[in-house]
């Protein structure tokens, strides 16, 4: 829809010209590396508003509350500070956490993203014309997300993106190995147990596709599959949008949580 004030203008601004600017709350969508010098600006002047930085320059701050509500909801509950997870590491996360203390060897994490995951600045990964038929690797060992996932997992993790040629959604396929065997029933109703009333994820049996989260603010996990040449092999796949559940729902999310409202406010209808 339409934003219902049509009489207000963006402006841009700058961290030193915030003087008389006031907020409840502050979204920080600026470059990796921009975050630190608007946080510290909007802090100085108002110290008990809510800052919600978009970008990965405070994912690793233990100072800062990191964004996953279904695993961090209480730690987001009333901070001043929290640091959007990003959009692979947030369906990475949310297809490992329940099974942590099970694995025996790092997860695998094969990533495909649409191009509007490579940003606004014009490249080969974001070039419709460069990716038409095409998948493009990169970023192979190192990526941010890599260790963002690994960070908040406690444990490594090898991740693989690429970008495809369609605009939005990810689709993540994630291969572990288990400490022990494991049954793809049991793994579906280990899921659903651990995200059981969770408004924005779904875990189903059958491989989630994009297409189904498209343009939505949902994460889907599902497709649990057990290699039968070795049980303790166990493959899944999540798939979100990365401007929806990766991005903008997330944030609304965290924002509800830490202004005291209602959390899928702006979200879901009830």
């Amino acid at each position: 829809p339409a934003w219902p004030r049509a009489e207000d203008r963006f402006q841009a601004l700058d961290p030193a010209e915030l003087e008389h600017c006031r907020a409840d709350a502050w979204v920080l969508a600026v470059p990796n590396g921009a975050a630190a010098k608007w946080a510290k600006a909007i802090g100085d002047l108002d110290p008990a508003a809510v800052i919600l930085d978009l970008s990965a320059d405070h994912r690793f701050d233990p100072a800062w509350a990191y964004g996953l509500p279904e695993a961090c909801r209480e730690r987001i509950a009333g901070t001043r500070r929290i640091a959007n997870p990003g959009c692979y590491a947030t369906g990475a996360l949310l297809g490992l956490l329940p099974l942590q203390g099970r694995l025996a060897a790092p997860p695998v994490v094969y990533g495909i993203s649409g191009y509007s995951g490579a940003g606004r600045t014009p490249g080969p990964r974001n070039d419709p014309q460069r990716l038409r038929d095409n998948l493009m690797p990169y970023t192979l060992a190192g990526h941010v997300h890599e260790l963002e996932i690994s960070h908040h997992l406690g444990s490594e993790v090898r991740f693989m993106p690429h970008v495809a040629a369609f605009f939005r959604g990810i689709s993540l396929t994630i291969a572990v190995e288990l400490a022990a065997p494991a049954q793809a029933d049991e793994l579906l109703a280990r899921y659903q147990d651990h995200y059981v009333g969770e408004r924005l994820l779904r875990v189903q049996a059958a491989i989630p596709e994009i297409r189904d989260v498209r343009g939505g603010p949902e994460i889907h996990l599902g497709g649990f599959t057990v290699d039968a040449r070795d049980a303790r092999r166990v493959t899944l796949v999540a798939v979100l949008d990365n401007l929806g559940k990766g991005a903008a729902s997330q944030a609304l999310q965290n924002l509800n949580l830490a202004l005291g409202l209602p959390e899928y406010e702006g979200i879901v209808d009830d």
